[in-house]
């Protein structure tokens, strides 16, 4: 696979101009189509495999200068390389090792935008749990928007799960002593000894956090009555309106 990283030449206007004017003539369209059709990738691949890449490079060659001299394209050669779909990374997105890839959210765009989220989750240690959720809604909305293409939905479910047990953890956190816990879990449904015990346990928030005690104290219907909004459910959402 050959993964480009592309921006647009900042040339004079007259150029520009002149790119978006010119068209691929119709033997060309056909060509690209050809190329990328799936027999003919599978054959590249088995191709690249067979002669260590070699191939591969020589393709990259090629596209290089189509997009740099036809297309009138820079090409960012550090972000560029030959290499198995899955292995890397473009927009955002990335494929699945299926025999029929899938587009998928890439590893690095999980890994930002958790690192977002858990400033945001270090903030609310002393705010109201609605003001967190807020804050929390206006970061995933934009990023389930942008990743709507995504065919693989476990990513979103994760993260929707993720996200909850963060919440959960502010709450303990919040709760401080074994005696408030003992009585927040009480006033929300768990019963006098499970909760007493539950507070006792020697346990650290984050573990307490994806208990059983706590996910019986603090469902996922409690946190959407707070206004939590689901990732997989607006990615579903977005998806079917794209």
């Amino acid at each position: 696979m050959v993964a480009d990283g592309i921006r647009e030449d900042k040339g004079d206007a007259g150029q520009r101009h002149t790119a978006a004017e010119e068209k691929p003539p119709p033997e060309a369209m056909m060509l690209m189509e050809q190329v990328v059709g799936r027999e003919n990738l599978r054959e590249a691949l088995r191709r690249v495999e067979s002669n260590k890449g070699a191939p591969g490079e020589r393709v990259m060659e090629s596209v290089t200068r189509f997009l740099t001299k036809r297309l009138r394209l820079k090409v960012n050669q550090e972000k560029s390389a030959v290499e198995r779909p899955w292995k890397r990374k473009f927009l955002g997105y990335s494929m699945t090792m299926h025999y029929a890839p899938k587009l998928k959210v890439a590893s690095e765009s999980e890994k930002r935008l958790k690192a977002k989220l858990r400033e945001i989750f270090r903030r609310g240690r002393g705010r109201r749990l609605r003001g967190v959720i807020a804050e929390v809604n206006e970061a995933i909305t934009g990023w389930a928007s942008y990743f709507r293409l995504s065919e693989v939905k476990g990513i979103f479910e994760e993260l929707d799960q993720w996200i909850r047990r963060k919440l959960r953890c502010i709450m303990w956190r919040q709760w401080k002593r074994a005696r408030t816990r003992a009585k927040k879990m009480i006033s929300l449904g768990l019963s006098e000894e499970r909760a007493w015990k539950s507070a006792m346990n020697g346990r650290g928030p984050w573990w307490n956090a994806g208990s059983s005690h706590m996910n019986a104290c603090v469902p996922a219907r409690m946190l959407r009555a707070q206004g939590l909004t689901s990732l997989l459910q607006m990615h579903q959402r977005f998806a079917h309106s794209s």
